[in-house]
């Protein structure tokens, strides 16, 4: 009859979690569909897993004419941004699969890395005319400092002179007004505007209209100089995970919100478009972190990441991660059920509560940190710090549980915990001064510290089923897992991360204040400071963190009131 109880309360509490999972990751209306399901153009760079222009392990033909007969019916135009390192056969298959080309010659490994380029680029242009309708000289050189505009201008005259097809230069849309020049230069111009990446982060809900504003300043500077070129949007996007910026914030609805609205913006003002990126490019995760290896229509593995018609769920395949999570916690009662059997119906439905809630973190943290983990030493990681969440799970359970039961403490179970946390608190202090001095492409580990503060979290609230009261006492450590004495120590680790909390704010807020095109548009300080601080302190992600990281450091604060605010035991 007890076991009946107890697997009846699960049941209660599965189906009132999973009627939340199922309405949070509900699909959502993100636009119209996608005319014909097929687009302009994509970036196209067929580096499959384990491939890495860094590591010159460049992609093999058959992985080229994959990718291209995948794209066939998903696009007209693709762009490349090099003709050498295993890209020479591209063009071949593009002509087999019927698709067009923008074909890309990249600058910017020295004198003799970009004479090659430029040679090969001639040669394969002038061979593949029917298939390589424009090209573009460079990408980003000048946005990287890697040459001249000088420079430059010579590859593109060079080129020019060489083949019959449109020649542009690419590169993001300050550098075109930056140096008008290049406008005379090209025959189109070739525009990256990437909202998210801006100095000054656009929502989701503006970034159309702050394309389009692009677009008329750039047509403006081309009417004050009496030219009237076409423009390519040569780049434009939306990642779907990774590191919030600002108000600009990743995911899968909106890349998909982001897309669809691009080509409707497209077709109102007539214009050529090119999307970045066909694939999600692993190899970038080195330079530019979670965020730039998931801007692609497609997976590393080849799937779609969203449909280009209909609605779009942020976590279609959230149900497998919910059934996994719903077996584990059903294992661990199953286990458990003669210890959950002396808990009177409300403290058992709480602890069930909670033991449901870690199975579910635990789920969603090992799909998240395998599915962007892109190397041997990552996916090590990413399994470390699973086993890490699910011991503390673990041993928070059986603490809580022991409170509720009214349990003597455990010592070893207390002395676990207090490592398990100590080494948590270490790693939230490295990450956390990691993100205030090098934050631009790492992302906020949220999710592999949700268990630690939930288990904070859900030991306070146990005590307070035993003894309500807000002292101060029974925020400390020690009385949270059943230790008689506070450690000495405890406040000086505390005071050392909640050091990282200005840190982090101060150094995302000088990011924001360091950017050109931010200092152009609030060139004075104090200016300034409100509107970087603003997009700093909007941040949801880093909200997030700052709350896991409050909820390591107050039980270890030198609490010293004991009874201040306590209510007399029932």
């Amino acid at each position: 009859m007890e076991s009946m109880k107890i697997w009846l309360c699960l049941l209660f509490i599965t189906l009132v979690y999973g009627g939340a999972a199922w309405f949070t990751n509900q699909p959502q209306e993100v636009g119209a569909d996608v005319p014909a399901g097929k687009l302009k153009s994509l970036s196209f760079a067929p580096y499959h897993d384990g491939y890495s222009p860094i590591d010159n392990t460049f992609p093999l033909p058959e992985h080229i004419e994959g990718d291209v007969r995948l794209l066939a019916d998903k696009t007209h135009t693709i762009r490349t941004y090099s003709i050498l390192g295993g890209l020479e056969p591209t063009p071949g298959f593009a002509r087999q699969y019927g698709v067009e080309m923008i074909q890309g010659g990249w600058l910017g490994d020295g004198p003799d890395g970009n004479r090659k380029e430029i040679t090969a680029l001639i040669q394969s242009v002038n061979a593949n005319a029917d298939v390589v309708k424009r090209v573009i000289v460079g990408n980003e050189v000048l946005l990287r400092n890697d040459m001249t505009v000088e420079r430059l201008v010579a590859y593109i005259r060079e080129v020019k002179q060489a083949i019959k097809q449109p020649v542009s230069y690419a590169d993001v849309w300050s550098i075109y007004l930056k140096y008008p020049q290049l406008i005379k230069e090209v025959d189109f111009i070739t525009l990256h505007i990437l909202p998210y990446w801006e100095d000054e982060p656009v929502a989701i809900e503006n970034a159309l209209a702050h394309i389009d504003k692009i677009i008329l300043q750039v047509q403006a500077q081309m009417r004050r100089m009496g030219e009237n070129k076409p423009i390519l949007i040569g780049e434009s996007g939306w990642p779907a995970v990774g590191r919030q910026r600002g108000l600009a914030v990743p995911s899968v609805v909106n890349e998909a919100t982001f897309i669809r609205g691009l080509i409707r913006l497209a077709e109102h003002r007539q214009l050529d478009y090119n999307i970045v990126e066909a694939f999600n490019q692993a190899w970038k995760s080195h330079h530019e972190g979670v965020v730039g290896a998931n801007w692609g229509l497609f997976s590393t593995s080849r799937q779609a990441v969203f449909p280009l018609t209909g609605p779009v769920s942020e976590r279609p395949h959230w149900p497998f991660g919910f059934a996994a999570a719903v077996l584990l916690c059903a294992v661990v009662v199953a286990f458990n059920l003669h210890k959950l059997a002396v808990l009177p119906l409300p403290r058992l439905a709480a602890l069930l509560a909670l033991l449901l809630l870690m199975s579910l973190c635990l789920s969603h943290l090992a799909e998240f940190l395998w599915r962007t983990s892109y190397n041997t030493w990552q996916h090590s990681y990413a399994v470390s710090m699973v086993l890490a969440n699910a011991a503390l799970a673990a041993g928070v359970g059986r603490r809580c549980y022991d409170i509720l039961a009214k349990q003597p403490p455990a010592p070893v179970l207390a002395g676990g915990l207090r490592l398990g946390y100590l080494a948590f608190m270490g790693l939230a202090l490295y990450q956390s001064y990691i993100l205030a001095f090098n934050g631009r492409y790492i992302s906020f580990p949220v999710e592999q510290f949700t268990i630690p503060a939930l288990g904070i979290a859900a030991l306070w609230l146990c005590q307070q089923l035993n003894r309500p009261g807000l002292s101060g006492h029974k925020l400390a450590f020690a009385p949270l897992l059943g230790m008689v004495a506070r450690h000495p120590y405890d406040g000086n680790i505390a005071m050392l991360l909640a050091l990282g909390i200005p840190a982090l704010i101060f150094g995302e807020t000088a990011n924001f204040m360091s950017g050109g095109d931010f200092i152009q548009a609030h060139p004075q300080f104090w200016q300034a400071l409100p509107v970087a601080l603003g997009y700093t302190l909007y941040n949801q992600q880093l909200q997030l963190w700052l709350l896991c990281v409050l909820s390591l450091i107050v039980p270890f604060l030198p609490w010293r009131w004991q009874t201040a605010l306590a209510l007399p035991r029932a």
